[in-house]
């Protein structure tokens, strides 16, 4: 299907003279619009809306017919609009009280209505007022023969044309055209050679018509309360019809989120509103069916968590297919572990593993084209890189009733988002203006976009007006390649930031060097890092108006990571296998002695010190101020260590003191589960603290007052991480 062209005609009858100065636009004038087209695309949605917003009534011509003009996109023709609109057009041949206006359509959007279109038709005082450009389409060698203007844009462009009926129809009839005849050349024709006879004026200064192509920089959108308005600044004008013509489609869809009672300061989206429903209104049996396209095209980080927020989705898992690819075998435990739980709890589950060996665009083309093999309604493709958080994501970009929705996405703390507000001239990134505060959230609506990734909701018609294989492309990557087929085939793709879906992960940095790669995400995925490790009882804790918890003087309890982060601290130890063996001699450490030596593995062997001493800065400073009152901790420390204690080897630790203003000493396993025994006891005030808590940090003065000593592992393997921190 090509994104043909569509005109339409706005009729209105007046008196039986030509005496435009004896015309009362109040009394005398009546409005009907007529549009011809072949296909029904999300422009020509968007034009009758924007009719509709501003009263006038739109009468269809021609459509579903085959198109039979040519390929406008990329050359000339459109004569078969001409000969729709002489057939359509008939009635009004004999109506000297008639005016037509005709506009382009799949790229028009309306600003106003039936007044100031009379209004400022009827001050040119023309027969017939053509909209106009400063291109010359599609015969340059006839720019002579146009007359010269001081001021305003130059050249004829068939985009917009309104005049009286009688001569419309004599224009349209002047000689015969074919159907892949260019319709602007043949009014360019009439012009140049008969504009006296019928006294044809072009619209130079954009008074009613403007048209975008080459003159994005003369127009901006003009807020005054409610009403958006386009104002052209090289003119002061403010144009009815709005055309985005050749390749400004994409600003005109910039603005069209701004005008026709689209989105202003005072109110908002009030376009967001239109068409909606609400899922529970209806049976659960009769919610759409929902194929989620899951993909996992490259080594990311928490693949887990990703893999469990959909799970986590509030939708009937018998409404959803699935369809999974992974091309990273570095993920298949995770993989695996998921299928294992959910594969029979879904309507259908298709997994496409590094077995199959696809690449990404093999994958996707595959995904996106198994909707109509299981009868889908929507198609919902995830990437792996999205933490998909709301669990009500599905449901709410239903109930919005787009055939194409982005929930709107961004990295933390940064504007790189999963949706591009503009593109530049060799089509890439472009920032738009309303760019930072749309991913800020500071303007929230519906945004129709020229580029979207990462996820996205399709309606399962609009998949099938795609080409086969949209993500194929010899020369870009899939995303680039999806997004211009779905842009050439007309299909607008609106993002939504309404509401707060989740966010994207930093992929470009993650590596698979250790054992649990995503431990070490501290720095570049903060989030999903304290989602997975850090504990969800920390912030209470951190609250001063919380009770402490401290079963020795001066020794305080708070819980720090999750179980998670222990288990899998021990697990990245084991792998690394370099325990120390509790000996004096160690070239670890400044002057190779341990005087109170441990059986260890430091974080700087693991490559995870600097994260270590994040989590210090970050977590267990401010916990540190919280207990000790008055004391601000640099949270620096040298000595950070995981301990191995077993009956085989070191199970108990002499009396001593630390080599630090404060420690801290945190549980991994489990006391009764993993060993037994254990435990600390300080000497001063003969108190033990022998019922640890996995992933709860014990706090504690380090020098001089709180000595203590490790009490006898009487059976398995206890593990603790200690830091000496402020030495």
């Amino acid at each position: 299907m090509e994104a043909y062209l569509i005109w339409s005609i706005v009729c209105i009858v007046f008196l039986d003279s030509f005496d435009v100065n004896a015309i009362e636009i109040g009394k005398d004038l009546k409005l009907k619009v007529v549009t011809v087209a072949t296909d029904e695309t999300d422009g020509y949605h968007r034009f009758i809306r924007s009719a509709k917003v501003y009263g006038l009534d739109v009468e269809t011509h021609g459509l579903h017919e085959e198109w039979l003009g040519g390929d406008m996109a990329n050359g000339p023709g459109g004569g078969h609009k001409i000969n729709i609109l002489r057939k359509a057009l008939l009635k009004y041949k004999d109506e000297k009280n008639t005016i037509l206006m005709f506009t382009d359509s799949y790229d028009v959007v309306f600003t106003s209505g039936r007044d100031e279109i009379l209004k400022k038709f009827l001050e040119t005082g023309a027969n017939v007022l053509i909209s106009s450009e400063d291109f010359i389409w599609p015969d340059k060698s006839l720019e002579a023969k146009y007359p010269t203007v001081e001021e305003g844009y130059r050249f004829l462009c068939s985009g917009g044309i309104i005049g009286y009926a009688p001569i419309i129809n004599e224009i349209l009839n002047v000689k015969r055209v074919d159907h892949t005849d260019d319709d602007q050349l043949y009014y360019t024709q009439i012009y140049l050679e008969q504009r006296e006879k019928y006294n044809i004026k072009l619209d130079h200064k954009a008074s009613l018509f403007q048209n975008l192509h080459g003159n994005e920089d003369d127009v901006q959108l003009k807020f005054a309360g409610p009403q958006v308005r386009i104002l052209n600044n090289k003119f002061n004008t403010q144009p009815v019809v709005i055309h985005g013509n050749g390749p400004s489609k994409d600003y005109l869809n910039h603005l069209a989120n701004y005008i026709s009672n689209g989105w202003n300061f005072q109110d908002g989206c009030t376009s967001c509103k239109e068409d909606t429903y609400l899922l529970n209104d209806k049976k659960i049996e009769d919610w759409p069916t929902i194929l989620i396209g899951l993909y996992i095209p490259q080594p990311t980080p928490f693949v887990e968590s990703f893999l469990h927020h959909i799970s986590n989705l509030d939708y009937p898992k018998e409404k959803i297919h699935i369809f999974l690819s992974s091309i990273e075998p570095h993920h298949n435990p995770e993989v695996d572990s998921w299928i294992n739980l959910f594969e029979h709890q879904y309507k259908s589950f298709t997994y496409k593993g590094p077995h199959a060996f696809l690449n990404d665009k093999e994958a996707r083309n595959m995904g996106i084209g198994h909707c109509s093999k299981v009868k889908c309604d929507y198609y919902f493709s995830v990437d792996a890189d999205v933490t998909l958080s709301n669990r009500d994501t599905l449901k709410v970009l239903l109930q919005q009733n787009r055939t194409f929705l982005v929930p709107m996405m961004s990295k933390a703390g940064k504007l790189w988002s999963n949706f591009w507000g503009a593109l530049s001239s060799n089509g890439f990134y472009a920032r738009s203006p309303d760019y930072i505060d749309i991913v800020k959230y500071i303007r929230r609506g519906v945004w129709n976009s020229p580029f979207v990734a990462n996820l996205y909701l399709i309606k399962a018609n609009k998949i099938e007006e795609m080409v086969v294989n949209p993500f194929y492309s010899e020369t870009l990557d899939q995303d680039m390649a999806f997004t211009i087929n779905t842009r050439k085939r007309g299909i607008f793709m609106y993002v939504t930031n309404l509401h707060h879906f989740g966010h994207l992960k930093e992929v470009d940095t993650y590596t698979v060097n250790y054992k649990h790669n995503d431990m070490y995400q501290i720095f570049d995925n903060r989030l999903d890092w304290e989602d997975r490790y850090l504990h969800p009882q920390f912030t209470h804790f951190l609250d001063k108006k919380s009770e402490s918890q401290m079963p020795c003087p001066d020794v305080y309890w708070f819980p720090f990571v999750t179980a998670n982060f222990s288990r899998e601290l021990i697990e990245e130890c084991e792998f690394n296998g370099d325990w120390s063996g509790g000996k004096h001699e160690d070239k670890r450490i400044s002057g190779g002695y341990e005087n109170v030596p441990t059986d260890d593995i430091h974080m700087k062997q693991l490559g995870f010190e600097k994260h270590w001493i994040q989590m210090l800065k970050d977590y267990v400073a401010p916990m540190a101020t919280r207990y000790y009152d008055g004391y601000h901790s640099h949270s620096y420390a040298i000595m950070n260590f995981v301990v191995k204690y077993t009956t085989t080897r070191q199970y108990f630790l002499r009396p001593h003191h630390d080599a630090s203003t404060f420690t801290i000493n945190m549980a991994l396993n489990t006391k009764g589960v993993d060993y037994e025994g254990g435990g600390a006891r300080f000497l001063r005030y003969n108190c033990s603290v022998a019922d640890t808590r996995v992933g709860w940090a014990m706090m504690h003065p380090g020098r001089l007052t709180h000595q203590h000593e490790g009490l006898p592992t009487t059976n398995g393997t206890r593990y603790i991480m200690v830091s000496f921190i402020d030495p």
